[in-house]
């Protein structure tokens, strides 16, 4: 077995690419949104509370981002009950709202992207929208 294994970085030029995004899809939906973007390991790396969006999204769109990048797979789609025990047992930083979406490049979890402020058949708009602007990205 290695005891080292390669990965993949979500830089800063990457995590704006995928907010400007983000703002020119709300903007031509005409839905003003919190956009959070995090690493793989769930640190923020570039946020933006749109104009208009609601100053508690800030919270949702963030945990968004992080369920997203911790599992894997977009947040909206644990089966009820189970997100609630979910939601509970990790002290609310596990969210099953739609709208959370993870990066993956490679096979590799490099980030997550979670927006709030929108319905969540918006919020899931948006975040697809941006995972569009990078290269090589898996889409949902």
């Amino acid at each position: 077995m290695a005891d080292t294994a390669a990965s993949l970085k979500l830089t800063i030029d990457g995590a704006m690419k995928l907010l400007n995004a983000a703002m020119a899809k709300a903007r031509e939906m005409n839905v003003p949104e919190c956009i959070a973007i995090v690493d793989a390991g769930g640190q923020l790396l570039a946020f933006a509370r749109m104009d208009g969006a609601f100053a508690l999204s800030f919270d949702t769109a963030l945990m968004k981002a992080i369920t997203a990048a911790s599992y894997g797979i977009p947040t909206g789609d644990i089966a009820a009950g189970i997100d609630i025990k979910l939601a509970i047992a990790t002290q609310g930083k596990r969210i099953n709202l739609p709208g959370g979406l993870p990066i993956i490049i490679d096979g590799h979890v490099i980030g997550g992207i979670g927006i709030g402020s929108g319905t969540g058949e918006q919020d899931k708009d948006v975040a697809k929208a941006a995972l569009a602007a990078l290269a090589g990205v898996k889409r949902f």
